[in-house]
């Protein structure tokens, strides 16, 4: 396969006058750009189009950087924010920052480099890794997760709200010694959730404890050591709000190891509908998040701000609801 190389050999120029001349530069002398459209195809070259119009900024490339992949939370998002973009002539480089700040900072320092035309990021805790965007000019939307120092866009879900309304119903179901898994310190929906879970026992006349929290990564591992520690004590809480969906599968595996029944034995509520939560038994109840239009909503808004149409930063809150099933009843 010929490089940009070869055609600069065979038209008798430099590389940087090919690539100006395939890019239509009017600087190029005529002459010199006839030769290296002829020599181009002679060796039958074909410029890889999206990374060179990656480095004109012409092409529409749009960066998302997600937390989780394997999570269908983000899944979702990663969907809303493709049809989207796709509809708009734009396309969706996906990347996975595992939540860790360095590998986040990675994936932003490979988006400016290339430049993309915007970028769609969940921020990886309470680093400053974004600021670059905001140096480099590069418009930004921040999805489920605000900014650190609140610049761009930013589109969240009520999780406070949600998981009040989540710690009400376990009361409501008669359970008493309500526990919550909840995600990092510091990390926005893991810190709404549990004030969410507080404000709901409160208003529920139900214990408000320390020992019945337990903080964790939003990931099935660390999930599954908490609610070992938590379902293993004395007295054994009876419900448990969990903080998401992958949480949520080391909630359950526990509980299977140690013969505890959803429902029955042990009330669960999780955040988000993931797919194979009605095939359990009993199905899980959830706090279903509107994940597809997070994405959707994003999209639109950096698309608009792209464009030029908008200036000032934004943000957009949408609202989640209670879905009940058969994990957070007795019967």
């Amino acid at each position: 396969m010929a490089t940009i190389s070869d055609v600069a050999t065979r038209a008798g120029v430099s590389t940087a006058t090919v690539s100006r001349a395939l890019n239509g530069k009017s600087t190029v002398d005529p002459e010199l750009a006839a030769r290296v459209l002829a020599a181009a195809d002679e060796l039958g070259y074909r410029p890889n189009g999206p990374a060179r119009n990656l480095r004109k900024q012409e092409t529409a490339v749009l960066a998302l950087i997600i937390s989780d992949v394997e999570n269908p939370f983000f899944t979702a998002i990663s969907r809303g924010v493709e049809d989207v973009a796709h509809s708009a002539g734009y396309s969706v480089v996906l990347c996975n920052s595992d939540d860790e700040p360095d590998k986040e900072r990675e994936y932003i320092d490979v988006a400016l480099q290339e430049r993309v035309a915007g970028v769609l990021l969940s921020p990886a805790g309470a680093g400053d890794s974004a600021d670059l965007l905001r140096t480099h000019g590069t418009p930004v939307v921040a999805l489920d997760r605000p900014l650190p120092n609140s610049f761009g866009d930013t589109v969240l879900v009520d999780s406070r709200d949600a998981a009040r309304d989540a710690a009400l119903h376990l009361s409501a179901q008669g359970y008493r010694d309500i526990a919550c898994i909840t995600g990092p310190t510091g990390v926005l929906t893991a810190d709404d959730r549990l004030a969410g879970y507080q404000d709901g026992l409160r208003e529920a006349g139900r214990t408000v404890s320390d020992d019945l929290v337990r903080r964790c990564e939003f990931k099935a591992a660390g999930a599954k050591e908490a609610a070992r520690s938590l379902l293993t004590q004395d007295p054994r809480p009876e419900a448990v709000l969990v903080a998401n969906n992958a949480m949520a599968v080391g909630v359950l595996e526990t509980m299977a190891e140690l013969g505890l029944r959803a429902g029955r034995d042990v009330g669960v509520v999780a955040f988000d509908d993931a797919p194979w939560a009605t095939l359990l038994d009993p199905p899980l109840t959830v706090v279903s998040q509107p994940a597809y239009d997070m994405g959707a909503v994003g999209a639109q808004l950096l698309l608009s701000r792209i464009g030029g149409d908008r200036t000032d930063a934004s943000t957009t809150t949408l609202s989640a609801h209670l879905v009940t099933r058969g994990s957070s009843s007795r019967s």
